[in-house]
């Protein structure tokens, strides 16, 4: 178990095979990711999420992160009928959004020691 930090993000999915959903995060850890959908999607499904961390999380500038992920849970609808779903990360990659590259390095380096 990887701590998890209440985060509330917006977020990029896509669905293997489907278009793409802006959403936002619950919450997020170095392993994993939780967000809501309008619609289930099974466990065990590939996911794709982009997450933009802004600068008073980076403490410089907004660092866009795109996860690979593999759905491990997915909740009953809330009465909003929005679906709870957690997803496992495999990998990720930042990409440029204008940090510099001492940063970008240190926090590679950091992740990847989670």
């Amino acid at each position: 178990m990887m701590r998890r930090f209440d985060m509330r993000l917006p977020a990029l999915i896509r669905l293997e095979g489907a278009d793409e959903f802006q959403t936002e995060t619950q919450n997020v850890s170095a392993r994993g990711v939780f967000f809501y959908l309008d619609r289930a999607v099974a466990t065990g499904s590939p996911v794709e999420v982009t997450l933009t961390f802004p600068p008073h999380i980076t403490l410089t500038d907004a660092v866009r992160v795109r996860f690979t992920a593999r759905v491990i849970r997915v909740e009953s609808p809330s009465p909003s009928l929005r679906v709870g779903t957690a997803a496992m990360i495999e990998n990720y990659e930042f990409l440029r959004s204008g940090g510099g590259p001492d940063f970008l390095s240190v926090l590679q380096t950091d992740w990847k020691a989670s």
